[in-house]
């Protein structure tokens, strides 16, 4: 494979282009989905091709192919370029790469239990089983839909600067989607498990532990009441921290929307959250959904410091808009498959621990929320944000009270960091997924952290 991909690298240059990179894929995936006890649906199969990038006069051209074979790759190449060179023609601000050293390297997947050794039965009695202890937890639960999904193979990056990379692809995910109903109150709940370990994440995510969980979370939403709306004090868990900073703050400072016109754009070694707050993202995790050794342009994932004590210090990049910012790509280049090109994505973001109890957090609060999980979120590049609640607590008097659904909190991000007061000692990452024209798995997380004020929708 390497002889093949290097050959169409190097046929790519004679063609005259300045750069060229093939990434091909071999994969096996499995895809399962069941609904109120029953199997929906259960695939399995391989699947193969590669995506071909040309950089000729500073434009991009791209093509993907479903066959691995020498003549196809070749064909390939030569569409890349020349895409690419009608693109140059019109092109205002051509594109220039950072350098980067090369790197041979290839990088081997341990899992205890690796995804394509257990059966499709094991598989298909795993996400029963989950589904059978919800239903068993409280007759009012009405619906259970669990999605699961294995990828495993290796992926090949080969580029015209010498870098050839052969890696490991491993990801275990599942979904489970559970409602409930009394009388004319409906409620939903939802959680996601992940790992880039193996099969394992399911010796420690038991059937029973995640099924009594999505379960007791749901049927509590029953009896809750709706919150208060207006501005209060708040206690985030790390489930809701974790996607806050994701879609809030991560969004903002993947380096392409920076340059788009982010909120961040000129905040660059300015202060724009409080003292208490760093955030990274890291791409080093052991096991965590976001991780791998090396991005879709050969770059080595490493930690990357986005706030620092409330300064904004850094953001995520590509080669390109590390070469346009004039700063070091830092392993940010992802594509979902060989069919698309790699864009700069988030890895594993996270807000940073701090030291203070969960029980310090909440003490000093005559009444505010806990919000402990998330439901969804989304995020502009103005700043503004909002995110759903699927579980959350009135805090009164420095105790946690009645349980509130269908709870949503927004407003300024930038507003929101520097109202950051106090941050916790504990820390979570949660899996995920993430959409911005192509998906991504991703984790994001952090400690419990206490918000001075933030928007709570709610009842009048």
């Amino acid at each position: 494979m390497k002889d093949k991909l290097t050959k169409s690298v190097d046929y790519g240059r004679s063609l005259g282009a300045e750069y060229v990179e093939v990434r091909a894929q071999k994969l096996f995936k499995t895809l399962l989905t069941t609904k109120d006890g029953r199997v929906e649906g259960a695939k399995e199969g391989t699947e193969s091709g590669a995506g071909v990038r040309a950089l000729v006069n500073g434009a991009w051209g791209f093509v993907s192919l479903g066959k691995l074979d020498s003549k196809p790759l070749t064909e390939a190449v030569d569409d890349a370029v020349r895409l690419a060179k009608a693109a140059s023609l019109r092109v205002k601000s051509p594109v220039k790469l950072a350098e980067v050293k090369t790197v041979e390297d290839r990088v081997v997947a341990k899992p205890r239990k690796k995804p394509q050794d257990v059966s499709m039965e094991e598989k298909i009695d795993n996400a029963l089983a989950i589904d059978k202890t919800i239903f068993g937890v409280d007759c009012r639960i009405k619906s259970c839909t669990i999605s699961y999904l294995d990828v495993t193979g290796t992926n090949y990056f080969v580029n015209s600067d010498g870098t050839c990379i052969e890696q490991d692809k491993l990801y275990v995910w599942s979904r489970i989607l559970a409602s409930a109903r009394e009388n004319s109150i409906f409620a939903s709940a939802r959680e996601e498990i992940g790992s880039t370990a193996g099969y394992e994440v399911f010796d420690t995510e038991t059937p029973e532990k995640v099924g009594n969980m999505v379960a007791n979370r749901v049927v509590e939403q029953l009896k809750a009441k709706t919150p208060k709306g207006g501005a209060f004090p708040a206690v985030i868990g790390p489930n809701v921290v974790g996607v806050f900073i994701h879609e809030a703050m991560g969004h903002l400072a993947e380096a392409d929307l920076t340059l788009s016109g982010s909120v961040l754009c000129d905040k660059l070694g300015k202060q724009i959250a409080s003292d208490a707050v760093t955030v990274y993202d890291d791409g080093t995790v052991e096991g965590a959904l976001g991780s791998f050794r090396y991005d879709d342009e050969g770059v080595r994932a490493q930690k990357t410091p986005l706030i620092e004590n409330g300064t904004l210090t850094g953001l995520m990049h590509n080669r390109e808009t590390a070469c346009k910012l004039n700063m070091e790509p830092t392993g940010n280049a992802r594509a979902e498959d060989f069919r698309f090109e790699p864009i700069v994505r988030m890895r594993n973001t996270y807000l940073a621990s701090g030291d203070r109890s969960f029980e310090e957090l909440i003490e000093d609060v005559d009444f505010g929320y806990y919000l402990k999980s998330f439901r969804g979120g989304q995020a502009n590049l103005d700043g503004t944000f909002q995110v759903g609640i699927q579980e959350a607590y009135e805090i009164v008097k420095g105790e946690l009270g009645d349980a509130v659904r269908s709870a949503s909190i927004s407003g300024n991000t930038l507003e929101t960091l520097r109202k950051v007061d106090a941050v916790g000692k504990d820390f979570e990452l949660w899996p995920g997924r993430c959409g911005k024209g192509q998906t991504a798995f991703i984790c994001d997380g952090g400690p419990h952290i206490r918000v001075g004020e933030v928007i709570i929708g709610g009842g009048a």
